[in-house]
């Protein structure tokens, strides 16, 4: 059985799905089978991947909401060893729609128990936000992963996610764990950013990542080509971050 992480955070622009997406590259690069589930109704995730949102007629919303399954969604990405199940703006209803649905916090992770086996990883991209899909992801989730931009407001939203996180915990989910806490948007020049990273490795000095991703423009020109960080400008800066990220991962996965 593969593992399966979220990558969630309720605060927007903190570099989740850039994360999600290099996550997902890098250690499909470093040999691993990866599914890289989007069920953030903006599809960033999908679209960074060099997928038309807009052309797609079944997403993951089918997953949740119909009768299909991961299987029969999951497109091949450029990247060898990772797949996407892609969304559309059609899961924006989903929220609303799921209410209705019987066992509605666990439609995802009874979707994904069909698939788990063919992959080593399957990271799923949340929305930025606390709702009924963020908690479908964790409820199907062994771990979560956390980005944290380097600075003050992001980190003053950590403990109401970590609040929600033992929520899950205590009635939908008593496996999952915070996998790791992963510093983003670094920008070494600034005080404000050296005090966040010390105030985090403070406060979570067993649970935040050594690697730290910095702020890089190649980082943001990427997804527009519809590439990963990793063929795009693996030698950039964010590229090799985000490699370090992976081994570090990976290596502590094998202790």
């Amino acid at each position: 059985m593969g593992r399966i992480y979220s990558l969630a955070n309720q605060k927007g622009g903190v570099g989740k799905t850039t994360t999600a997406v290099n996550l997902g590259a890098y250690l499909a690069h470093m040999g691993q089978r990866v599914l890289l589930v989007d069920l953030d109704p903006q599809a960033n995730a999908t679209s960074s991947l060099g997928v038309d949102k807009n052309a797609l007629s079944r997403s993951v919303y089918d997953v949740l909401i119909g009768s299909e399954t991961p299987a029969s969604l999951t497109l091949v990405t450029t990247c060898l060893g990772l797949d996407l199940l892609p969304a559309s703006p059609a899961l924006a209803g989903a929220e609303v729609e799921l209410l209705n649905v019987i066992a509605r916090e666990t439609r995802l992770r009874h979707a994904l128990q069909q698939v788990s086996g063919r992959y080593d990883y399957i990271l799923i991209d949340t929305p930025p936000s606390l709702g009924m899909l963020t908690v479908n992801a964790l409820t199907a989730s062994d771990g979560v992963f956390i980005p944290i931009q380097c600075e003050y407001l992001p980190l003053e939203g950590l403990a109401q996610l970590l609040h929600t996180i033992e929520l899950i915990r205590q009635r939908l989910n008593p496996d999952l764990m915070v996998r790791g806490l992963i510093l983003t948007m670094y920008d070494r020049r600034t005080n404000l950013a050296r005090q966040v990273v010390q105030e985090i490795h403070d406060h979570f000095p067993t649970t935040v990542f050594q690697s730290v991703i910095p702020r890089n423009v190649k980082l943001s020109e990427a997804p527009s080509y519809g590439e990963p960080i990793l063929t795009y400008a693996p030698d950039s800066p964010g590229g090799l971050a985000y490699e370090a990220l992976c081994q570090e991962i990976l290596s502590s996965e094998r202790i």
